[in-house]
């Protein structure tokens, strides 16, 4: 089984959804703090998209080595949702640090609405 740690980047297929939700398999990235992660049998993530666009509610991430992404990608941070571990397949890669603290941030400003 793997362990998605806050950060990381994992290929997870978000079907079935409803709605506006996001769909398909895409690339997820892991905003759930670490101590919540070993407590629980749940991730929060927040879907990317490599359809750029700089918006309010969104994160840009330039591809990099690092991260494993192939295209640069924006983080939905207002399609923010719980998953289970068991839907996590392949890990792309891992964000950093100030990108954490961005979704962070961004997930505040939503919630502030």
């Amino acid at each position: 089984m793997t362990d998605p740690r806050q950060g990381d980047i994992f290929w997870v297929v978000l079907d079935p959804v409803l709605g506006s939700e996001q769909a398909g398999k895409r690339p997820v990235v892991v905003v759930s703090g670490n101590t919540l992660n070993d407590g629980m049998p749940i991730r929060i993530v927040c879907p990317l998209t490599g359809r750029v666009m700089g918006k309010s509610g969104r994160v840009s991430i330039p591809k990099t080595k690092a991260n494993g992404l192939k295209k640069d990608s924006d983080v939905l941070v207002f399609q923010v949702r719980t998953l289970s571990p068991l839907r996590f397949r392949d890990k792309i890669g891992h964000i950093t640090g100030a990108q954490m603290q961005s979704i962070v941030a961004t997930l505040g400003e939503l919630l502030t609405y």
